[in-house]
């Protein structure tokens, strides 16, 4: 017996609305997304089972049975479902408790290195110019790159490295006032 094309083109819409829900900034959207694409796999789950009677041995014959392991694997889907729903409504109603909204803000580090590349003019290298560090003359500009080949740490920052535009934070290199000559040696 085959699936029904009615349920194909479901688990299909269920998956594709829940992969495009999950690409939003809202954290509730992205709740949205987590709990239809989990819904879009368990209908694909259980329709990858075959259909027939309880598998019970001594009940049903053999070749009646219906296969356990796709509703086996749904349960531990479902519960897998609920983890993240609880985890996202968790997130997403911290969120709205501390700044109003569950919008995911940009990474602070991404838009440094955003705006540090507007100011130096550079961009990444485009591999079909064979510019940028990569570039070997010997292969006539082709960008040549080592895929396992890992970017080295950034080197440690020093004071007045800060962008112009850092949030304030407390002088570090503020020092201690002296303790008086009749202030007690560690007291406050």
């Amino acid at each position: 017996m085959s699936s029904s094309p009615v349920l194909v083109i479901l688990v299909g819409v269920l998956c594709a609305a829940g992969s495009v829900l999950l690409l939003e900034r809202s954290l509730s959207r992205v709740l949205l997304g987590v709990i239809l694409f989990g819904n879009g796999v368990n209908l694909l789950l259980l329709l990858s089972g075959r259909p027939g009677g309880a598998p019970i041995i001594g009940i049903t014959p053999a070749a009646e049975m219906s296969d356990a392991l796709p509703q086996a694997m749904v349960l531990t889907s479902i519960v897998i479902t609920v983890g993240m729903t609880a985890f996202l409504l968790a997130m997403a109603y911290r969120s709205w408790q501390l700044i109003g909204h569950d919008e995911v803000r940009d990474d602070p580090e991404d838009r440094r290195i955003v705006r540090q590349a507007e100011r130096d003019g550079t961009s990444v290298p485009d591999d079909s110019l064979g510019e940028g560090p990569f570039a070997d003359e010997r292969f006539g500009g082709v960008v040549q790159v080592d895929p396992e080949q890992v970017d080295p740490e950034p080197p440690p920052r020093r004071l007045g490295d800060e962008p112009a535009d850092a949030p304030d934070r407390p002088d570090a290199t503020r020092r201690r006032p002296e303790p008086r000559a009749g202030d007690e040696a560690g007291g406050v």
